[in-house]
């Protein structure tokens, strides 16, 4: 009962009052399943980019965190290949910073800020968080690739993410980029990941 009461005076406020570049809404009027989408920062690689994420509301909450995780690719340090986000406010104490007094703006307001600001010493991907430490160029070359690829309007307009997926990994420019992408993932896996310890 507290997680529905808490939860339709989140979502009136996020839909009356959302924070600037964040958009959330029910999904087939499930109130534990939403729908958000948060745009690139000005200044970013990201910048024009339109990022959809999936935010299910587990039945703890607010003494659980939601899961979200990004459903378009993004090509960023803390967010893997299967969209999820190395977030403290995303995971319960000891490892995590998450409170009750949190709630899904204040989480999606992180992650747009994460989004500008990444944090190459807690990675999910560890050749993209090398890269963005020793050849920070490369790296912003390759966001913007991505966001032109996956995030950008256009795009988002007229296909799915698993059809850009699909496009994607049969081009041949890009590629590489994919497939390091992916194997920073299994390396990532390898070491020390507290991200993954929800």
């Amino acid at each position: 009962m507290q997680r529905t009461s808490r939860l339709k005076r989140e979502l009136h406020l996020l839909t009356t009052e959302p924070p600037p570049g964040i958009m959330l809404w029910q999904n087939k009027n499930r109130m534990d399943d939403l729908q958000a989408q948060i745009l690139g920062g000005a200044n970013t690689p990201y910048d024009k980019g339109v990022f959809n994420l999936e935010v299910v509301v587990p039945e703890r909450y607010p003494f659980e965190p939601p899961k979200i995780r990004f459903l378009t690719p993004i090509y960023h340090p803390n967010i893997d290949s299967a969209g999820r986000i190395c977030l403290d406010v995303l995971r319960l104490p000891p490892k995590g910073a998450w409170r009750p007094s949190l709630n899904i703006s204040t989480l999606l307001t992180s992650i747009q800020l994460l989004m500008g600001e990444p944090n190459p010493d807690d990675p999910l991907m560890a050749d993209i968080s090398s890269e963005y430490k020793y050849n920070k160029e490369v790296f912003i070359r390759n966001a913007k690739q991505w966001t032109e690829k996956y995030a950008s309007q256009q795009k988002r307009a007229s296909k799915t993410p698993d059809e850009e997926v699909t496009q994607s990994e049969a081009s041949t420019p890009k590629e590489s980029a994919i497939s390091q992408k992916r194997e920073g993932n299994a390396i990532s896996r390898k070491g020390k990941k507290p991200c993954l310890d929800s």
